[in-house]
């Protein structure tokens, strides 16, 4: 059992933060003020919008596989797991035999460019789920006392490098109003300021400019 134990170590009364209703702001934490979203304008798909706003462990996927792919097709990534296994219950995924899940992954359209990778560090990041949150992704965050914690946390999850960390952390701040996650937030412009289709097309555009002026560098 690692050291960092969401289920023990939580702030108090987080539980108490989801009651079981379709709240977004219960679920991920306290929220602004302002309200939750009801969806996540990532994909162009109404119902994988809906299910990572509404589905921690869906979020936390998404992030997963938000590496060497279009943004759309790292958070379409949840849904596609979801109707192949007919779940997305960490629970369910920490025991899923391997080379189901990897099965799961490669049925075409393939979930990644790289399954077999992303099929394993999606089955660890659930493991961490069950094992430190009690299956609930959502602790990371809610249980998280300050944006220190909530770093460390984010950090030991598989593949959470700073940049997924400090994007994670700037959707959680934004779109449902995280407190602790608010001191991990960038202050450039990331998905947490994605509200709209368009907003996701802006955001692309201006990664590709960036990409382009960053090879253009190198030359």
């Amino acid at each position: 059992m690692r050291s960092s134990s969401g289920a023990a170590t939580g702030r108090a009364g987080a539980a108490a933060f989801w009651d079981g209703t379709p709240c977004l702001s219960g679920r991920y934490g306290r929220g602004s003020g302002t309200g939750a979203p009801d969806r996540l304008y990532y994909t162009g798909n109404d119902e994988a919008d809906k299910l990572i706003a509404r589905e921690p462990f869906a979020l936390l996927m998404g992030f997963a596989l938000d590496q060497q792919v279009p943004v759309p097709t790292a958070f379409s990534g949840p849904l596609k797991l979801k109707q192949r296994l007919g779940t997305i219950d960490p629970r369910k995924i920490a025991t899923t035999d391997p080379a189901k899940l990897e099965a799961a992954f490669r049925e075409k359209p393939a979930i990644h460019r790289f399954p077999a990778n992303m099929a394993r560090r999606v089955q660890e990041i659930a493991a961490i789920v069950v094992e430190e949150y009690r299956g609930d992704a959502a602790r990371l965050w809610t249980e998280a006392s300050d944006g220190a914690e909530l770093h460390r946390r984010l950090s030991e999850l598989p593949g959470f490098g700073e940049m997924t960390i400090k994007s994670l952390s700037a959707v959680l701040a934004k779109r449902f109003g995280v407190a602790p996650a608010r001191e991990l937030a960038p202050t450039h412009p990331t998905l947490g300021d994605v509200d709209s289709a368009e907003a996701l097309e802006n955001y692309q555009a201006m990664k590709r400019a960036h990409k382009a002026k960053l090879k253009a560098r190198r030359q």
